[in-house]
């Protein structure tokens, strides 16, 4: 279960985004050689909330909790894994998409964060063929509706069965007046290529397409009566595993349970804690380096596991950034901090950068890209500080890059005996860890001047001090101990004085500066038009769609054009 007995403040269920194979409820995942089957049995009455059943494999926010570990313990824990089968353990119904009754009852907070989730799980099918040599199929063998065909879009195969029935839809339009929002329309235009037209009459019909006319439409790659079906998939499997880059050999690393506490004000992990002043509506996340130097081969690597520091820290801030983007709502800013020696995280990221070839820090280097990305979506006000006793180096540094905004402290503070700060960037901050859209966060922070990249590139290993790295344009201010404390604090207050809509909205379309990916236009556009449409009365209304869904009461919608 993705939920358990506590309770938030105002007696919202509280989520947890840790879970494990043996307590999974709606998947089944089995690894034989070097072929994962992952099956799609929903337990109707697991919901993550009271309210509805997850009828026909529809999902809520704990089913995709479930996929989204399947996938990552695919990757870490399975590196003779080459093919990822996905099917149904249902009989005629492939899945049903998202649940209407959860959507319909959920505040718009959840049914975006649900959302938002969702799409990061589905992109990372996409990363795992890319560039772990994971290639997914899909096996629709009745109904793929909505949310349902969304999933098999994310995948690099669908087979489906000609049977008369099988079908796959996207009726989210007029069904239920909303947008397929885990990525539909993008992918079917971006990905799959589906011509406009036929993806306008695809996306506003009920009853979907089948057979010949989906494989026709590129909506499919193909069809196989249910007599020939598995004798189709084997030959794929061969087909994808003899093509797969995946290098990996050996056992794999265990994703042991994250050692962590939760209290009213306090998350505490092993080098992440989160401090949370609710009055003041902040979270200060602060980073701890590794006490030691790190291992002196792979195989010393192996032997850490999970524990080793890239992986560990990259876990613990993956689960309280979740945490923080569902648990807390009311929190308006996340305040990023470090500590400990920067020498050792400088280390850390050679050994990343040596070692790149190896599959497991292939899979760590990716997961880092993975949850900067996650921050980058995050819709929070990002704030870095970098005081005395600072760690921000090379991938650390990222969370000054990603910021909103980041002050840095010129010298000391009176009576503060550390090192004053610096910042270092190493080779991971030019390449390994790009945004959606395709760029690192320094290069969409130097399009005006493609040569500044260059200048900051020169500096790879000096510790840069304040005025260093403002005359270098790595960080938004750098103050001296006298102003230091007043800048900061009225910054906070001013920030969190404003409307959170208009902050969101401001503070993501400022962070993706340049071209645009068809990932990118999932987190934006898409999304963007989703938020929207979640909180029109046509959508959400006592009369509107997802309202009278099932209920064979015809929506009553304001046919005003907005």
């Amino acid at each position: 279960m993705a939920g358990d007995d506590r309770v938030l403040a105002g007696g919202a269920k509280y989520i947890d985004f840790q879970t494990e194979p043996s307590r999974y409820r709606h998947w089944k995942l089995d690894v034989q050689g070097d072929v994962a089957t992952l099956t799609m049995d929903v337990d109707e009455n697991a919901g993550l909330f009271e309210g509805y059943q997850l009828k026909l494999n529809s999902y809520d926010l704990g089913v995709d909790i479930e996929l989204a570990d399947a996938v990552q313990r695919l990757r870490f824990e399975h590196p003779e894994v080459k093919v990822v089968v996905m099917r149904s353990g249902k009989n005629r119904v492939f899945c049903a998409g998202a649940n209407i009754r959860m959507l319909a009852g959920s505040t718009h907070a959840h049914k975006v964060n649900f959302c938002k989730f969702t799409n990061e799980t589905r992109n990372g099918f996409e990363d795992s063929s890319e560039n772990s040599g994971q290639s997914f199929i899909t096996v629709v063998n009745g109904t793929a509706a909505g949310g349902g065909y969304e999933l098999a879009l994310a995948t690099d195969h669908i087979m489906m069965a000609d049977d008369g029935a099988a079908a796959v839809a996207l009726p989210e339009v007029p069904l239920l007046a909303v947008l397929p929002g885990t990525g539909g329309l993008t992918r079917v235009v971006d990905k799959r290529k589906v011509r406009r037209d036929h993806a306008d009459f695809f996306c506003t019909i009920e009853e979907g397409i089948k057979g010949k006319r989906a494989v026709a439409w590129r909506l499919v790659d193909e069809i196989a009566p249910n007599s020939k079906l598995e004798g189709k998939l084997t030959e794929r499997v061969k087909e994808f595993a003899a093509k797969s880059k995946r290098n990996g050999t050996g056992p794999g690393i265990t994703l042991a349970p994250l050692k962590r506490t939760i209290d009213d004000s306090a998350i505490r992990y092993g080098s992440v804690s989160v401090d949370i002043d609710r009055a003041a509506r902040i979270a200060t996340i602060s980073i701890k380096a590794p006490e030691a130097a790190p291992p002196a081969n792979i195989d010393g690597m192996i032997a850490q596991g999970a524990s080793f520091w890239p992986l560990q820290v990259a876990r613990e801030l993956d689960d309280a950034i979740l945490h923080l983007r569902i648990n807390e709502l009311e929190i308006a800013m996340l305040v990023f901090k470090s500590h400990g020696d920067a020498a050792n995280v400088v280390a850390y990221d050679g050994f990343l950068e040596a070692n790149k070839s190896h599959w497991l820090v292939n899979e760590i280097r990716h997961y880092w890209k993975r949850v900067l990305k996650r921050i980058d979506v995050t819709s929070r006000t990002l704030v870095t500080l970098v005081e005395p006793g600072s760690c921000f180096v090379g991938t650390l540094a990222e969370l000054v890059f990603a910021a909103d905004r980041s002050y840095m402290l010129i010298g000391q503070k009176q009576g503060d005996n550390r090192a004053p700060p610096t910042i270092e960037l190493t080779a991971m901050n030019f390449g390994p860890y790009p945004m959606s859209h395709g760029l690192t966060r320094l290069q969409s922070r130097f399009q005006a001047d493609p040569s500044d990249i260059e200048r900051a590139q020169a500096s790879i290993g000096k510790a840069l001090d304040a005025e260093e790295a403002e005359e270098l344009g790595l960080v938004t201010f750098a103050l001296d101990d006298i102003d230091w404390d007043d800048e900061v604090r009225v910054f906070f207050e001013e920030r969190t004085s404003f409307s959170p809509d208009g902050l969101t909205g401001m503070e993501a379309n400022l962070r993706f500066v340049g071209p645009e990916t068809m990932e990118s236009k999932i987190f934006s556009r898409l999304t963007a038009w989703q938020n929207w449409i979640f909180q029109r009365p046509n959508a959400v209304g006592e009369d509107g769609a997802l309202r009278r869904y099932g209920t064979g009461q015809k929506a009553q919608f304001d046919m005003t054009r907005v």
